[in-house]
């Protein structure tokens, strides 16, 4: 079976960190762009961020540039995000996702092919 497990959030203080990962099931992520999505309470779903199948190239939404980086370990299959510096605003349900491609990712929600359950950030004091 195909699947995409999100780990790692939790609560933490304005100001904290963590570390996010994204480990795929039944399948390689080598050919896979992934990207990381988030919802926040009442609002749709915004892309954060993805990074493409090499990691020869990553991107950012501007609301977390030089706050998040996002990484890939493809030997253990595992996609991470780290968040350093949080705000109440970065609250959310953070989503993995994979899409079947060349050497890119997009922030395009319907590009992604897979998509895991969600792991829940809750940014406060």
């Amino acid at each position: 079976q195909l699947q995409l497990v999100e780990s790692g959030g939790g609560l933490v203080q304005p100001g904290g960190s963590l570390r996010l990962s994204c480990a795929a099931h039944g399948f390689t992520l080598d050919y896979y762009g992934m990207g990381w999505f988030r919802r926040a309470p009442g609002k749709e779903r915004e892309w954060v961020s993805c990074i493409s199948s090499s990691a020869a190239n990553t991107y950012y939404a501007d609301s977390v540039k030089g706050r998040f980086t996002i990484s890939r370990d493809n030997a253990k299959n595992t996609v991470y995000l780290q968040m350093i510096s949080l705000k109440p605003e970065d609250t959310a349900v953070y989503y993995c996702a994979a899409m079947y491609t060349g050497d890119v990712c997009t922030p395009g929600i319907y590009e992604y092919d897979y998509w895991g359950q969600g792991t829940q950030v809750t940014v406060s004091s």
